[in-house]
């Protein structure tokens, strides 16, 4: 089993942070309104409580079942379901996760109200039309936030930018949307492209491979 070399994840966690603060000030915001989420599906679970050492206070996860054991070390810091839920895992999701980041449909809505939901949830939109990608299409947002908000605690919207294009239209045209609708959490932005989801007004971004490239040992 590969192990961390934790010494490795600070400097790789002191990068993305420098990073970040250098896209917020070309966007004229402050650091403090990003939140980094550490996503940790590629390392072994029972190292994931180690992060707590090199300061990550936010972990991401992308499987209902299996984070509910992969986490189960980490009540001290906020757990992030970032993957596709299927309905009938929702309550599994619900065990473990402090916030959701993929609602990506009608179903999946119902089935988070009707088991009483009380995370935030930020609901998924597919800004880039592709057919591999879930959630919402642009011209629906505003009636998905309408049913979302009859029982969900809706803090913003989420997408992910096709890989091998420029990703800033797409965030950009997320934030448009959640400004046009009220809100102000956009969570966006992955390893290859968060400084520019930052600059557009992330302000939840998911890194994964920048935290932990060269830090398995």
């Amino acid at each position: 089993m590969s192990t961390l070399d934790l010494a490795r994840v600070r400097t790789n966690l002191a990068d993305v942070r420098r990073r970040i603060g250098e896209a917020c000030r070309r966007a004229g915001r402050k650091s403090e309104e990003i939140t980094l989420v550490v996503v940790t599906k590629s390392i072994p679970g029972e190292q994931i409580s180690s992060l707590a050492e090199t300061g990550v206070t936010d972990v991401g996860e992308n499987r209902a079942v299996e984070a509910g054991e992969r986490l189960a070390g980490t009540r001290g810091m906020r757990r992030h379901m970032i993957g596709h839920l299927q309905t009938n895992k929702t309550r599994k999701a619900l065990a473990w996760a402090d916030v959701l980041h993929s609602v990506d449909r009608p179903a999946l809505v119902d089935a988070l109200i009707a088991a009483g939901a009380a995370v935030p949830c930020y609901v998924q939109v597919n800004v880039s039309g592709e057919a591999s990608k879930g959630g919402f299409r642009p011209e629906d947002v505003a009636s998905a936030l309408a049913a979302a908000r009859k029982g969900l605690r809706v803090e913003g919207l989420m997408t992910m930018a096709p890989e091998g294009e420029d990703a800033r239209p797409h965030f950009r045209r997320l934030r448009e949307l959640a400004e046009r609708e009220g809100l102000r959490g956009l969570s966006m932005g992955m390893s290859q492209d968060f400084e520019a989801a930052v600059e557009e007004g992330a302000t939840l971004v998911r890194i994964g491979s920048a935290v932990f490239e060269g830090a398995r040992i």
